[in-house]
């Protein structure tokens, strides 16, 4: 009776009346959305300082609009939630959809950032010290940190369903705000339909503990395990030199990587399904030496680095995570020891476990290759809850919903009917929706050329004079019956126009595939590049005019820049 008596406590919501505030939406959102917000006590443990937690509702057209909304937040933790307001919307356009965001984070007042421990991250300097310097800055805006947690972000969610009149509503959650909408579940019951889990992360799953593990699985399973650890060697052993650019300062400054850093940012990049998909092709790129390859790999770690505002990161992450891992060895991946340092020196207090459970319908999706939610942690879970049931898609990542049709279906048709167990049965078939084709080292060409002109498409100024300069050729040479010069220009064209046709292809299927090289296919392509070069020389051997000049001048310079730099 006790134990049930405190866990019903522990579950339990303070009635503390919330406040909202109007304000300008601060990103681009559909017609007939508002944006605000709700002003809650930063600790409902002991009230006196508030906290403002940004949302936005967008308000359903439809003529068949249901009466309960789909509540949505993203996850992290501190990953903005207000800039999936139109992708939520299409996805249920019949619902209001509301998105919250976390207390702390990017659209909430105040926003919790730690630019000083991202950037001991990004150098390798002393995380702890950076962490001290960070705390000690955030309480001099009277930020307290301790009421920056998932019990405190869960209240937050309840308290605007409270706020804006809604009886009920369908709440989803994706990644870490998975644990935060089970939570609300339990502290909500009457208010809670259905709930939605992507990328399920159960509360007694220790993440940091499990990390290394899932990375390695996921590798075992796209089949290129023994050749990324023969790649980590190496780069522990000779660490390579990459130059990136510093998001924090916008500066190039030239990285120094090693193999426990490329395994840190490919576990971290392979959390979205495009990435995951191209992992066996860059893998074994690498493994040949294809160390070019690593710009793109810096050049994430960066951007990942200013996605997230650290300081709400980090309080949650020291009070609900880190406290329940064992973390006493050296992990490899410099996230977990940054994590770690950080935590140390906060000092903040254990939270209270939880151990939330519901009797909502509840749908569970996870994808196949995903690193940090994996099938292994998040189906036991689901099969724990009263009415859970879980989903598995293959060749997909973390986030299902964002990249994955056949999800977003199934997501769908469970909130119209979450008390139908197999009502999206024969909709799709999650085994064969693959978010994106798997790329191999078969599939793709190793260079960092393509990377370097999305970079800066000046590079690519040769391939287009070259373009220019074969359709000159095929256009004058036919209209004046010069047969060499038109079909010298022919080749180019061709050339040219297969190259064109094969990229698009690609990046139609996977942009991301242009980070590891070009279609395999454009090697034998280089043929007709040649052959149109030789044409123009012999052309020019008959009749030396300046057209021919400068076509064996174009088609030479591009060779040599395609074979000794594209290729």
């Amino acid at each position: 009776m006790i134990i049930r008596l405190l866990l019903a406590l522990a579950l339990t919501v303070p009635a503390v009346p919330a406040e909202t505030e109007a304000r300008s939406c601060p990103v681009a959102v559909p017609a007939n959305t508002t944006c605000g917000f709700l002003v809650v006590p930063e600790r409902r443990d002991a009230p006196g300082r508030t906290t403002k937690v940004g949302y936005a509702v967008h308000r359903s057209t439809a003529k068949d609009r249901k009466p309960d909304p789909v509540v949505y937040m993203s996850g992290g933790p501190a990953s903005a939630s207000i800039q999936l307001t139109t992708f939520m919307s299409q996805m249920f356009p019949d619902r209001d959809v509301v998105t919250i965001e976390q207390r702390g984070s990017k659209y909430s007042d105040p926003v919790l950032s730690c630019p000083e421990t991202a950037e001991a991250m990004l150098r390798g300097t002393d995380v702890g010290a950076a962490a001290a310097t960070c705390r000690e800055r955030l309480a001099r805006q009277g930020v307290d940190l301790r009421g920056y947690n998932t019990k405190e972000i869960a209240a937050d969610v309840v308290a605007l369903r409270q706020a804006l009149g809604y009886p009920q509503w369908n709440l989803f959650g994706v990644s870490y705000s998975t644990r935060v909408m089970l939570d609300v579940a339990a502290a909500d019951p009457k208010g809670v339909r259905s709930v939605v889990l992507d990328s399920f992360l159960p509360e007694r799953v220790n993440w940091y503990d499990d990390a290394e593990g899932n990375f390695r699985d996921v590798l075992t399973r796209l089949g290129v395990r023994d050749r990324f650890d023969a790649v980590v060697a190496r780069l522990n052993a000779h660490p390579a030199q990459v130059p990136t650019v510093d998001p924090l300062v916008d500066k190039p400054y030239t990285a120094r990587m090693t193999g426990d850093m490329v395994a840190t940012i490919l576990s971290e990049g392979m959390h979205d399904s495009d990435m995951s998909a191209v992992a066996p092709a860059l893998i074994d790129a690498l493994a040949d030496g294809h160390d070019e390859l690593l710009r793109p790999l810096a050049d994430a770690v960066g951007q990942s680095l200013v996605s997230h505002e650290f300081g709400l990161y980090h309080a949650v992450q020291c009070q609900d995570e880190v406290p329940f891992n064992s973390v006493t060895a050296r992990s490899r991946l410099f996230t977990v020891n940054g994590d770690r340092a950080v935590c140390a020196a906060w000092k903040l207090p254990r939270s209270a476990p939880v151990n939330a459970t519901t009797t909502a319908p509840v749908l569970v999706v996870g994808g196949q290759d995903d690193p940090t939610t994996p099938a292994r942690t998040a189906k036991p879970a689901t099969e724990a809850l009263p009415n859970g049931r879980f989903i598995e898609f293959a060749n997909t990542s973390h986030a299902v919903f964002l990249v994955n049709q056949c999800a977003r279906r199934r997501i769908a048709l469970f909130v119209d009917s979450p008390d139908i167990a197999e009502g999206a049965k024969g909709v799709c078939d999650p085994a064969t929706s693959a978010a994106f084709p798997r790329v191999t080292s078969a599939d793709v060409h190793a260079s960092g050329a393509p990377y370097q002109i999305s970079l800066m498409p000046w590079l690519g100024a040769p391939f287009a004079l070259f373009a220019l300069v074969s359709l000159f050729q095929l256009v004058v040479g036919g209209l004046r019956g010069r047969a060499l010069t038109a079909f010298s220009g022919l080749a180019g064209v061709a050339f040219t126009g297969l190259v064109a046709q094969s990229v698009y292809s690609m990046i139609s299927e996977n942009q991301t595939a242009l980070a590891v090289g070009l279609p395999a296919a454009v090697t034998y392509y280089g043929y007709l590049a040649a052959a149109s070069a030789v044409l123009a020389a012999v052309a020019l051997l008959r009749e030396r005019r300046w057209p021919q000049i400068t076509a064996v001048v174009v088609a030479a310079g591009f060779l040599v820049w395609w074979y000794a730099w594209a290729m």
